[in-house]
């Protein structure tokens, strides 16, 4: 769909304090890489990836995604009350219920008329939100909407980590090597009719 009257006013993102390095990696899969004959380095040669970071261990994703969300709202200039929808896009989340948009939206000071919503579509959700938000300007619904995501990747590195050690299998490693480099980090989208803003990017 082409729009009319979408802007891309402002980006927010947070990063993790912790950084965790390939060959950090490489260095707790050594027990497989050993049973297979693989070289150390080889995982940075295959992925191109150096380091990904990772949030504290007891850290909640409302509270990453609501900084990368009060950037996007303060580098704008937009106030808390000019939202009309929230959504958060996360694969990963802090509980089932209350959605972790709740929780954003309430730091946020969003107001109550508010759209406030998780979407769950894979590696997509951040693009679905941001359909879903522009969807609702074009239509008049909303003058603004925040588009907000945080994601984890410790818990599920590690798991990877451990089942590679116990199988030992190059197949294995195969379908889940993706998974190592996965890292953490928020992130958070404005957009706008234009009335609001800044409007130079048309989406």
């Amino acid at each position: 769909m082409k729009y009319s009257k979408v802007f891309i006013t402002s980006f927010g993102y947070e990063l993790p304090p912790h950084i965790v390095t390939t060959a950090q990696i490489e260095a707790r899969i050594k027990p497989f890489l050993d049973a297979v004959g693989f070289q150390p380095g080889q995982l940075e040669a295959l992925t191109g990836i150096r380091e990904r970071r990772y949030w504290d261990e007891d850290h909640t994703l409302a509270d990453h995604a609501a900084v990368a969300g009060q950037r996007a709202m303060e580098q704008a200039g937009i106030h808390p009350s000019d939202i009309g929808a929230l959504v958060f896009c996360g694969v990963c989340q802090d509980g089932f219920e209350p959605a972790t948009s709740c929780h954003i939206a309430h730091q946020l000071n969003i107001g109550p008329e508010a759209h406030v919503y998780d979407v769950k579509s894979a590696c997509l959700g951040m693009i679905t939100g941001m359909v879903q938000v522009a969807n609702e300007i074009e239509l008049g619904n909303i003058k603004a909407g925040l588009v907000v995501s945080c994601e984890t990747a410790r818990q599920i590195v590690d798991s990877t980590i451990q089942e590679i050690n116990l199988h030992k299998s190059v197949d294995f490693y195969k379908d889940t090597v993706a998974t190592l480099t996965g890292g953490s980090g928020a992130a958070a989208v404005l957009l706008t009719d234009g009335t609001l803003g800044d409007d130079d990017i048309r989406y």
